[in-house]
């Protein structure tokens, strides 16, 4: 009796490597949702609060940041669907997890931080926290604009660090539009040329 190990041809073999590679590449693009979600409202709130802080002299222009619990409450939901729909686990998809996790727990650690120590240059920190996800998010599904956009913070947090807290409100917009938005507006074009293309 043959060992089905033995059945595989070298092709049949580099065949079933690429098509794993593919399947775990379009798990991921798939997920750009998350990135549209997070982008769209941190930079509603940047933009509510820029408005609100220096057009209305409103004092309690931080209050739009309350969009974070319900967009967390978004988030599981796609979590728990995405889960229900996923066939098979991939690594890329474990280490995506791990490395949003510990970004979440390190944007809800520095909050407690900030009220402790000032918010003067919490926006700079911010910015880098996001850097890091993007950058090593793109760099796990080789997809260049979430690499880029993730670098790109990088410097802006330096920036940032220089800058009025007004400023820093529209520094964080920019970061979250290179680094979120526009590579998750391509990510999903890219995924549904995919699909199309697997029709």
């Amino acid at each position: 009796m043959h060992n089905q190990e033995n059945d595989f041809s070298p092709e049949q073999s580099l065949k079933l490597i690429t098509s794993m590679i593919e399947t775990t590449k379009n798990s991921l693009k798939d997920r750009s949702h998350y990135f549209l979600l997070w982008g769209w409202a941190v930079m509603t709130a940047c933009v509510s609060q820029y408005f609100l802080k220096v057009v209305m002299n409103y004092p309690n222009h931080y209050l739009v940041w309350w969009i974070t619990p319900v967009v967390l409450v978004v988030q599981i939901f796609f979590i728990v669907r995405d889960r229900k729909k996923e066939k098979v686990k991939t690594y890329i998809n474990e280490v995506s997890i791990y490395l949003w996790t510990a970004i979440g727990l390190s944007f809800f650690a520095a909050s407690f931080i900030f009220s402790k120590i000032g918010w003067e240059n919490c926006y700079a920190v911010y910015i880098i926290l996001y850097g890091i996800g993007t950058y090593v998010s793109g760099s796990l599904i080789k997809f260049r604009p979430l690499i880029v956009g993730g670098i790109i913070c990088f410097p802006l947090a330096a920036v940032t660090a220089y800058l009025s807290f007004d400023h820093q409100i529209i520094m964080l917009a920019v970061a979250i539009l290179i680094s979120y938005i526009i590579p998750g507006h391509l990510l999903r074009m890219k995924f549904k040329k995919q699909n199309l293309a697997n029709v």
